[in-house]
């Protein structure tokens, strides 16, 4: 832990715990015992300090940068123009969501600040409308039950819903806030948010694409629990630039459909599989699966056509910390010189960062820009999308966390975050600094206002306390400038759910039972 950190001496603990925290109702997720033996925070408030350097485009079909989706914009920089908390006595409020789960991962938010969100229970997922100061539901609206969780319940399986991103998992809010998804029928669902007579809030389905006749749909259900043929789920969704939106599927599949005639088209990867998202330009869509990466384009008819694609080194099994055997980011489009893209691989001893050029006219041996290996031998990877800002790539190591039941007991990962810079020549990369914070499985979020990088961290316990904190780290120097306690216990895991920071400066994270909401005192 970095010196500069000065820790509480129990009895002050408690005594911020009290104060900072406030009165919990009802709805508060609870923490475990032990809470009261671990530091309510650590360090102290940061100044901001802004960074030079220009966002990531804005995307014409989707809200603006920030607002949008996981990834905060089309790019997949998981970067925003606002601020984050700067540590200034920070207090922490949570809104359980369910009996078992609750856990809101993506998080969007309106043009007035509403939170639109997925939030996945054991019996399925529901898009809410969320009040953001006190976290209230103001709607909801219930997606049809994954595949998944029935096989969770009926073969007693529970990993089947963990490492399923699909169903919902992915959404974006478009220019006209409303949240467009595919549920687990094969559809594609636009939803809208709209006032009711008597002042409420309700969801109304805006638009609805059918998928089926592209994609294999024979599935687990209640009425099928042993289904013979093909069942590939659809896993994310993004629009382009010219309004046409796109789809990809666990087993390889990519499509697009055409809004306004709703005609469909798609290609398949035979043999690969896509468990991530992707990230969209103006110049195309870049796609992971778990053998290559793609620049893809569409055809004047909406087809798929691959512009480029570059193997990469998938290794030879899937990790500790990985869903699949393959690269676990969402593709980060970048550049401050020239437009690049990057991602990890899956390399046996050492996972390595790769960033490419992405222009179509570049020779072949000129295409990889740089393969920077990261973190220890033989304990590295990760599954979460990298933090890209200017020619400047943060990941993070995820070794070791496989779900909410990897890390109790006090038990944490080998951990690692570092900050690797492109050359201004083009010409390699460079790793800038190392921290040995640990981050489990947190997607990490930048302020570009303030110059923090948003963590959500939890180091081993010999006392057994599972304690989770949102941890500040200087973008610059990679040095930890506050933390400060969410929860303790297994429902306080955000089991792969990112840190959102808020326009009004909150840092939300999805977690097991619900969502943690951390704010400066004013």
């Amino acid at each position: 832990m970095p010196s500069r950190l000065r820790r509480l001496a129990p009895a002050g603990v408690l005594a911020l715990a009290v104060s900072l925290t406030g009165p919990a109702h009802a709805d508060d997720i609870p923490d475990a015992p032990g809470h009261r033996l671990v530091e309510s925070y650590e360090g102290a408030p940061a100044a901001a300090h802004p960074l030079p350097g220009t966002p990531p485009p804005q995307h014409p079909y989707l809200a603006a940068n920030g607002r949008s989706g996981m990834h905060a914009d089309a790019a997949g920089s998981g970067t925003y123009p606002w601020n984050g908390p700067l540590g200034k006595a920070p207090t922490v409020d949570s809104e359980k969501m369910a009996a078992l789960g609750g856990e809101c991962a993506t998080v969007t938010f309106d043009r007035d600040g509403r939170i639109v969100t997925v939030c996945g229970t054991f019996t399925g997922f529901l898009v809410k409308l969320l009040d953001p100061k006190t976290l209230a539901t103001l709607a909801e609206y219930k997606l049809p039950q994954r595949p998944s969780t029935i096989e969770a319940i009926t073969r007693l399986d529970f990993s089947k819903i963990f490492k399923d991103t699909s169903g919902g998992a992915y959404s974006y809010l478009d220019h006209e806030d409303r949240l467009v998804l595919a549920d687990s029928r094969r559809h594609i669902v636009r939803l809208a948010h709209e006032r009711t007579a008597d002042g409420g809030w309700r969801f109304v389905v805006d638009k609805d694409w059918d998928l089926t006749s592209h994609v294999p749909h024979d599935c687990v259900s209640w009425t099928n629990l042993h289904p013979s043929g093909t069942c590939d789920p659809v896993t994310s969704v993004m629009p382009d630039w010219d309004g046409r939106i796109w789809w990809v599927t666990r087993q390889g599949r990519v499509g697009t459909v055409d809004p306004g005639s709703g005609a469909v088209r798609s290609v398949r990867l035979d043999g690969e599989e896509i468990q991530n998202s992707f990230s969209v330009a103006e110049d195309g869509v870049s796609i992971v699966s778990d053998h290559a990466l793609y620049s893809f384009r569409a055809a004047p008819d909406g087809t798929p056509e691959v512009r480029w694609r570059e193997t990469y080194d998938r290794g030879t099994g899937t990790k500790p910390g990985s869903v699949n055997q393959g690269s676990g980011t969402t593709p980060d489009l970048f550049g401050a010189r020239e437009r690049y893209v990057a991602i990890t691989d899956n390399a046996d001893d050492r996972m390595n960062v790769l960033v490419y050029r992405r222009d179509t006219d570049v020779p072949a041996d000129r295409r990889l820009v740089c393969k920077v290996p990261v973190f220890g031998s033989g304990a590295s990877t990760t599954d979460n999308s990298l933090i890209t800002w200017g020619d400047s790539l943060i990941v993070e190591n995820n070794y070791g966390y496989e779900n909410i039941t990897s890390l109790t007991l006090g038990r944490s990962v080998v951990g690692g975050v570092s900050r690797i810079d492109v050359r201004a020549d083009g010409s390699g990369c460079d790793t800038v600094w190392e921290s040995a914070e640990r981050v489990p499985s947190t997607v990490p979020k930048l302020s570009t206002a303030n110059g923090l990088l948003y963590l959500y961290t939890k180091a081993p316990n010999r006392l057994g306390v599972d304690a989770w904190y949102l941890t500040a780290v200087d973008f610059r120097t990679g040095v930890t400038r506050w933390k400060r306690l969410a929860g303790t216990g297994i429902v306080y895991d955000n089991n792969w759910a990112p840190v959102t920071l808020g326009p009004d400066g909150t840092a939300y994270v999805g977690v097991f039972n619900g969502l943690v909401a951390v704010r400066d005192t004013p």
